[in-house]
């Protein structure tokens, strides 16, 4: 294998997550009364944190009098309903259990709440993915490399030996500031035609194009 490590954004990545995503911001949004949003809207809202992602849902932003509480109602209801209509890409299960064989280290570092993304961890995959890492107090989330440099040093990881695997420009910005290489799919939340202006070094379009990169 090229590389020893294997880390993984998640949404738009591993899973795919978009309906649920969806799903729970407008049950948010019908709660408070505000407009809903479309799946292609918060498909470009993506990528940046929750807290982003309702900020840019809510009419009056970061600023909005019930952002709190709107961000606190879609946390709690998607928490519950996470994988409702969630899913690994195809391919996913196949490549993880073939890196595990190989003996290569396997983590997620996402933009997520943490609760939630441990909760799709345990869901999709205890025992293929060593640790599994999202949006906590105290360490900014990406592009910042916080994250992902806690993550290696948890594993033990070589940067030399180390690959992160997203589908966004903030992946490719994470990677980059974490002095790792960064493989972008574009099976997820952005065309490959935006991965390519992000400066992607590597765009794959499929499972199987990803384990053949990592070799």
């Amino acid at each position: 294998m090229k590389y020893d490590t294997v880390i993984f954004d998640l949404d738009g990545t591993l899973l795919d997550t978009l309906d649920d995503l969806t799903d729970g911001v407008n049950h948010a949004l019908a709660d408070f009364g505000y407009p809903l949003s479309t799946r292609e809207e918060i498909r470009a809202r993506l990528g940046y944190g929750s807290g982003y992602l309702i900020a840019h849902s809510v009419p009056g932003g970061y600023d909005d009098a019930n952002y709190a509480a709107v961000f606190d109602d879609y946390l709690a209801w998607y928490t519950e309903h996470s994988s409702d209509k969630t899913a690994p890409y195809p391919g996913t299960m196949e490549l993880l259990e073939e890196l595990r064989r190989c003996g290569v280290r396997r983590a997620i570092v996402s933009n997520k709440p943490d609760s939630a993304t441990q909760e799709l961890y345990r869901r999709w995959f205890a025992g293929v993915i060593d640790l599994a890492v999202g949006e906590r107090p105290g360490i900014r989330r990406k592009p910042a490399p916080d994250s992902l440099l806690e993550v290696m040093r948890q594993l033990g990881a070589d940067p030399d030996k180390t690959v992160y695997v997203g589908d966004s420009e903030v992946d490719i910005e994470t990677a980059k500031a974490a002095g790792v290489d960064c493989i972008s799919c574009t099976w997820g939340f952005r065309t490959p035609e935006q991965l390519a202006a992000a400066g992607a070094s590597l765009l794959v379009s499929d499972m199987a194009e990803l384990a053949a990169s990592l070799k």
